[in-house]
């Protein structure tokens, strides 16, 4: 139970950081959070490995957020899922994020959206 309970923490800092907005990211606090081999897939970027590469690409999903309705979060003692809705400047948008987490730091992502309304609604 306490394993899980520190993924939980994890992805709590994580959300706070994709929900706080363009003007409070912190890249070195995103950074900490991530293994430095962090293999990251999804369907814009494609399939990824590093975290320098997902914290300068997440940073469009940041400025263009205005909020995030958490719907769902399921956590074990390595791994979570979330499931959640992004408002665009063109509409809402749902996100699924599928993690692996090793030694404290995120070390996979699977974010899985319908890219092509993402973009539509303002996504970059």
């Amino acid at each position: 139970m306490g394993e899980s309970n520190s993924v939980r923490r994890l992805l709590t800092a994580y959300y706070d950081l994709l929900s706080g907005g363009i003007q409070a990211f912190d890249a070195e606090r995103m950074t900490a959070l991530l293994h430095p081999e962090l293999a990251f897939a999804g369907p814009i970027a494609g399939n990824r490995v590093g975290a320098a590469g997902f914290v300068r690409g997440v940073s469009g999903f940041i400025e263009t957020v205005s909020s995030l309705a958490m719907l769902q979060q399921v956590y074990s003692e390595s791994s979570a899922a979330t499931l959640y809705d992004a408002e665009m400047p063109g509409g809402p948008v749902r996100f699924a994020e599928f993690f692996e987490v090793r030694d404290g730091r995120i070390e996979s992502l699977r974010l899985v959206y319908d890219a092509a309304l993402y973009v539509k609604r303002g996504g970059r």
